[in-house]
């Protein structure tokens, strides 16, 4: 009988050592490695190209037609005006006209296809331990939720905090959540369409300077078809000119009814740039003086130039999302028994399930984290008048 059971105290003992083995054949776990990138599981509702090196909105076909646009505008104005006016005027119209052309493109697509500064989302161990805090900090008592504010202040003036219920974090100073990219966007501006892509902290000063370089263009071309077609007209009368030069009136149009709402959004994002606005906070009325007496902008610097520099001028923030970076995800998975032995080291549920299927006494299925201890039990003396006892360990 003392053999017996120390038999089974030396079993116990083998239970509690961890099984696992640098031999394939030994282990029970089959370790599987996926390298996958960020943005193929990006919560998001952005899109991503090349990679992961684009990103843009969902919405991509006002973008298209601002791009088609632009192409057939100024490629009627090479193609149809320039030769004529680099022969009456000067060789500087096509000059000038495209490196304008190449600098409305290259900031429209700069500041479609970069990320505007999307804020990445907690994880659930940062939300959980989020929730934890705010619970405490407002003495919560489960009847009633805790408040999703915080104040900050910021250059004497109270801001406030808001948490986001789709990204579980709470929103720094100037971010907002765009409802269309379903992401939160550090100093967020506005969602545009025409670009494609929201402009906030990172492709701000790139929208700028394509809306005013297109205001520039616009009117080039608009100003320099207009002195074509007199300079024809002057021969063969203005008829005679509007039927010579067809694509010429097609940019007339197209220059005339866009020029106004180019140039009179150029200018109201220099107002915002020059008192350190955004368009959301303006439109809100976040530093209206009808708020109080005492509400002012706390992140204006006091000075049109100053203001001007920090939003054109200021170093670039790197990007929080890391989107073409490596997803690191270990999975263990349970290898099947061979021979219907049941393995060392696998919990309780998956014992009583291999139990249960041999006829043996089914054991209650427990947590797979449970102490080794609760694993060893010893059997009961045995006595003459006893029978043995089947035992599950």
């Amino acid at each position: 009988m003392h053999l017996g059971v120390s038999e089974s105290m030396r079993e116990c003992e083998y239970s509690q050592i961890s099984t696992r083995s640098s031999t394939p054949m030994e282990t029970p776990y089959k370790k599987r490695t996926s390298r996958k990138r960020k943005w193929e599981s990006f919560p998001g509702r952005s899109k991503f190209y090349c990679d992961g090196r684009i990103m843009m909105a969902r919405q991509t076909g006002v973008f298209c037609l601002t791009l088609v646009l632009i192409l057939v505008t100024s490629g009627l104005f090479f193609t149809f005006d320039c030769p004529f006016l680099a022969l009456q005027l000067t060789t500087a119209i096509p000059v000038i006209g495209g490196v304008l052309f190449l600098f409305v493109l290259g900031t429209l697509l700069r500041t479609s296809f970069s990320d505007p500064g999307v804020l990445p989302r907690a994880t659930p161990d940062e939300a959980a331990d989020l929730e934890r805090q705010i619970d405490v900090a407002n003495g919560s008592t489960g009847y009633r939720p805790p408040p999703r504010t915080k104040e900050v202040v910021i250059n004497g003036q109270t801001v406030k905090l808001k948490y986001c219920f789709t990204c579980k974090i709470f929103r720094p100073p100037r971010a907002s959540h765009c409802s269309l990219c379903d992401n939160c966007v550090e100093r967020f501006d506005h969602h545009c369409p025409w670009v494609g892509n929201c402009v906030g902290r990172r492709n701000y000063r790139f929208f700028y300077m394509f809306i005013l370089s297109l205001s520039f263009l616009t009117i080039f071309i608009f100003a320099f078809v207009i002195t074509h077609i007199i300079l024809r007209s002057h021969r063969n009368g203005f008829l005679n000119a509007l039927k010579d030069s067809p694509a010429s009136v097609l940019e007339v149009v197209v220059c005339f009814f866009s020029v106004w709402s180019i140039v009179g959004l150029s200018g109201f994002h220099t107002y915002l740039i020059s008192s350190n606005q955004t368009t959301n906070e303006d439109i809100k009325g976040s530093w209206s003086s009808k708020r109080g007496k005492d509400n002012y902008n706390p992140y204006s610097h006091g000075n049109i130039f100053t203001n001007c520099c920090s939003a054109l001028c200021g170093p670039l923030p790197p990007s929080l999302i890391d989107r073409r970076g490596f997803i690191q995800s270990d999975t263990l998975q349970l290898a099947p028994p061979t021979n219907g032995i049941t393995m060392y080291g696998a919990t309780q549920s998956q014992q009583s399930h291999m139990v249960s299927e041999t006829g043996s006494e089914s054991v209650t299925k427990t947590s797979a984290f449970r102490a080794p201890n609760s694993f060893c039990r010893l059997p009961p003396p045995l006595s003459s008048s006893s029978r043995p006892v089947n035992q599950s360990f």
